[in-house]
This record gives C-alpha cells, sequence and structure tokens, in this order.
C-alpha cells in the first residue's frame, strides 16, 4: 500500500507498507523532508511496523514521536503528517494528480443559483456524471450567504439588509455569514471525490484542500497561511474562510470566500456581528479583523482569478469546462423548491 501526503506549507510525506494479519508489515517512510539525525528514519519505521492496522493518526503519531531520539529535528514534517499519510494508505486515498480536473468560470448567476449549483455539481460528482472540479463564482448583486446552522435573526440586521439592497441566502455547508458585495469577493467552490481526503481529519482536509490558494497568494507576494479550522490569514489580517459539505454520496463539496474589496461600514450594518466574536479575535472592529487582496497586491480582481487558476492548473493539470444544461436546470429546479423559499431561508429563524 502506497500512501502520500503533502504537508500544508511544508513537504511531501510517502509511505509504503503491507499489511499482514492485521498488523502493519514492511514499512518505509520517504519523502522531501529534512530529519536530524539521519538514524532517525529507521527508527520511525521500527516504531509504525508492528502496529496494528487500526490504529488511528494519533495513535502512529505518539510512536513515532516515542522513537525519536532526544534533540531529534524534523522540518517540514510533523508525527502527525507520518500518520496522516499512513491512514492514506490503509484507506486507499487517492491523489489531486489521479483525476482529470475542470475548471469552470463562467458568467454570473444569482445567489440562490450558486448555491445550488454546488449541491447539483457535488452530487454530480459522487455519481461520477462529472469529474472532480474547481469553479470560481461571479455575480452582478449584493448578498449576505449565512451557513445551514445560523439563525437568520442572529446574524443579519433585516433594515441593514434592506437599506442596501442586499438578497440573504443560505448555503448547504456550515460556517459563518460571508458579505458578498458585487465585485467585491473571490469565491470559488471545489467538488471532489471523498477518496482524495481519506485518512485525514476534518481539520486537516480543509488546509489539504486550499493549499494550492496558499501557493498562489504567495505568489503574488502575500505571506498566506491556514488558520485552523477554516481561516486563510495573513500578518495583515483575514483573507477568506472555508466551509465544507459532504453529502455522503462519494463526493464532498469544498467553498472559499476571500475579501478582494470591502465596504465594512455597509457590512457591520447588514451582519450582526456579536462582541463575543469579536473578542476571541483579539480586535473590536469587524472591518479590521479583514484584509481584502486589493489592499496587499494592487491588483484588479480578474488578474488574481487568473493567478489562481494558473496556479491550480500548473500544479494539478486542468481543462476549461462549463456547467452543462441538465445541471442548470437542476439548479433552478432547486432554486424554485428549496434555496429561494422562506422554509429554506428560515430553518433556523
Amino acid at each position: 500500500m502506497h500512501g502520500e501526503y503533502k504537508v500544508p506549507g511544508g513537504k511531501l510525506v510517502v509511505v509504503d507498507l503491507e499489511v499482514v494479519d492485521g498488523s502493519i508489515r514492511e514499512f518505509r517512510l520517504a519523502g522531501d523532508f529534512f530529519l536530524e539525525p539521519d538514524d532517525a528514519l529507521p527508527l520511525i519505521d521500527q516504531a509504525v511496523d508492528g502496529l496494528p492496522a487500526t490504529t488511528d493518526a494519533a495513535g502512529i503519531a505518539a510512536a513515532v514521536r516515542g522513537a525519536l531520539p532526544e534533540g531529534a529535528v524534523l522540518l517540514g514534517f510533523t508525527p502527525e503528517s507520518v500518520g496522516v499519510a499512513v491512514r492514506r494508505a490503509l484507506s486507499r486515498a487517492s491523489t489531486w494528480q489521479e483525476y482529470d480536473w475542470e475548471i469552470v468560470h463562467e458568467g454570473p448567476v444569482s445567489p440562490n443559483e450558486h448555491l445550488a449549483l454546488d449541491q447539483v455539481l457535488t452530487e454530480e460528482v459522487g455519481a461520477g456524471r462529472r469529474g472532480p472540479t474547481l469553479r470560481i463564482w461571479e455575480w452582478d448583486q449584493p448578498a449576505v450567504v449565512i451557513g445551514s446552522f445560523q439563525s437568520l435573526k442572529n446574524e443579519v440586521d433585516a433594515e441593514g439588509a434592506a437599506k442596501y439592497g442586499v438578497e440573504v441566502v443560505r448555503r448547504i455547508s456550515g460556517g459563518g455569514a460571508m458579505f458578498m458585495d458585487a465585485g467585491a469577493i473571490i469565491t470559488y467552490s471545489l467538488y471532489v471525490p471523498t477518496d482524495l481526503v481519506q485518512g485525514m481529519t476534518f481539520a486537516d482536509s480543509y488546509a489539504y484542500l486550499d493549499e494550492w490558494v496558499i501557493e498562489a497568494l504567495k505568489s503574488l507576494g502575500i505571506e498566506a497561511y491556514y488558520q485552523p479550522l477554516n481561516d486563510i490569514a495573513s500578518a495583515s489580517g483575514k483573507i477568506g474562510g472555508a466551509a465544507q459539505k459532504r453529502l455522503g454520496t462519494g463526493a464532498l463539496l469544498h467553498h472559499v470566500t476571500m475579501s478582494y474589496d470591502m465596504d465594512g461600514q455597509k457590512m457591520v450594518e447588514v451582519l450582526r456581528i456579536g462582541r463575543e466574536k469579536m473578542s476571541d479575535k483579539g480586535t473590536t472592529s469587524a472591518a479590521k479583523r479583514v484584509d481584502p487582496l486589493r489592499s496587499q497586491t494592487g491588483l484588479a480582481r480578474a488578474e488574481i482569478i487568473d493567478r489562481l487558476i494558473g496556479t491550480f492548473t500548473s500544479m494539478y493539470g486542468a481543462h476549461e469546462g462549463h456547467v452543462t444544461e441538465a445541471e442548470r436546470a437542476r439548479a433552478r429546479e432547486l432554486v424554485a423548491t428549496k434555496f429561494a423559499t422562506q422554509e429554506w431561508l428560515e430553518r433556523v429563524p
């Protein structure tokens, strides 16, 4: 069995192993990481060899840590990353390069149609009728997208939304509210087989699925990093946030919204951002929590999107694609029967 795990912001961890009578055997660790002293590598191999194949990633990490000699230095990887790689091998996880990726970047549609497309395209990937896909959103109207489990009245100021003509919609994934002014954010969705994140915790999968974005932002001169659980940040402030939904059909939805530009005053008038939420971020101003990509790069939004697409393509290979007429028709049906209904919007009043 073979497993690979690219540590977010770090190096590639590769493991090869066999399972004999329920135990890990013939274990070998490799990768482009750095490890001192040299003789620590066979000690890691010996520590994992013989463990029950049911050992979770934390248990494998503990065995690795316990085998390291005093003063050992690990650069670009951790005992935890070895645990993830082993679990990926045991679950026969796939890698990015095994798929024929499609990138969809089409004209604007309504916020609710975007949310419906997220559900439809995830279902299509799970059913095997569509390959793994990256879709970048375009829209021409302001909206607030609240998480699946958020309270509508607690998150949105109805008077503020009406004042600015902001449509309020609810997505199928959890997480927090997104203020989406037209042309002021960059949002993308990934529709991927769950095999791609086999052996990972939910927390690990967030950073893993956005590794390419971190690389793209760094190429623009932004020292971006992933801040658990689901934030993309820099030293200047938060850039964006991610959310996921696993439909139980063999595929998952992972989508991210990053701020390109922002009207902080409008945002705080539309969103009810509580004092407790502000205090846990170490600031008293909602506007100061977010540092938009425009201020950090000076680039047009389209230029940043081009860099994102170019980085994804260079790392994983991809070709241009489109939403099919059948997929779009199904999405519009879901808008009418689900996403645009008061029952859905007010599912958590």
